[in-house]
């Protein structure tokens, strides 16, 4: 009964991840930096966000697998059902917010606000269950171990960000033309999110742990 409720929260958490996804698409000021790339990818292609974030992020467990090798654990390849559920639940958010967004500027970075807050209570949940790590994630901690032994996480994590949305950029220009899916709400989102999560894990953590 425990693990099916550490599973409820999971899911509940990658679906307020997605509904944040879905937010800050509509804001129009920039996707985080996790799916900056799926966006573009998605804006290029002509594809729904959702089928774009699971094929990229199915990718980021491949190259897992050539930095690791033999050091790759069977269990990881539950990233794949991470990839697919999370695509889903940005499909289905996408469908639920439809078009809406607060007019002005204004009233864009009250999206993007709340994007962030979704975004960070999202992860927050889905992390305190000590369940699948999400592929970027699991791509980081393989950089870490292979590319970076010698980093911190977080280090290593920033890096990978960075290069993520310099793609992002080099794709827009070559096959777009101009600039979409990053801007300002892309540096918000990689500033703020881990600064709202650190006041939500002191409720959240135990809460959590109380309910599984």
């Amino acid at each position: 009964m425990k693990f099916v409720k550490r599973i409820v929260i999971y899911l509940a958490g990658l679906f307020f991840v997605a509904l944040g996804v879905a937010f800050s698409v509509n804001s129009n000021l920039g996707v985080s930096p996790v799916n900056s790339l799926p966006y573009v990818v998605s804006r290029i292609l002509g594809k729904d966000l959702g089928t774009c974030v699971t094929v990229i992020f199915i990718g980021y467990i491949l190259i897992q697998i050539l930095l690791l090798r033999k050091a790759f654990r069977p269990l990881d390849l539950a990233q794949i059902l991470c990839s697919f559920a999370f695509g889903y639940f940005v499909d289905l958010t996408e469908t639920l917010l439809g078009s809406f967004c607060l007019p002005g500027y204004p009233g864009r970075l009250v999206m993007l606000a709340i994007s962030i807050f979704l975004v960070a209570f999202g992860i927050c949940l889905y992390l305190d269950t000590d369940l699948i790590v999400m592929p970027m994630e699991g791509l980081t901690a393989a950089m870490n171990k292979t590319v970076f032994p010698k980093k911190a996480f977080h280090e290593v994590k920033v890096i990978l960000d960075c290069t993520v949305v310099v793609v992002g950029i080099v794709l827009c220009f070559v096959f777009l033309g101009e600039l979409q899916g990053i801007r300002e709400g892309t540096v918000l989102c990689a500033l703020l999110v881990g600064k709202v999560m650190k006041p939500m894990q002191k409720v959240l953590v135990p809460t959590v742990k109380r309910f599984c």
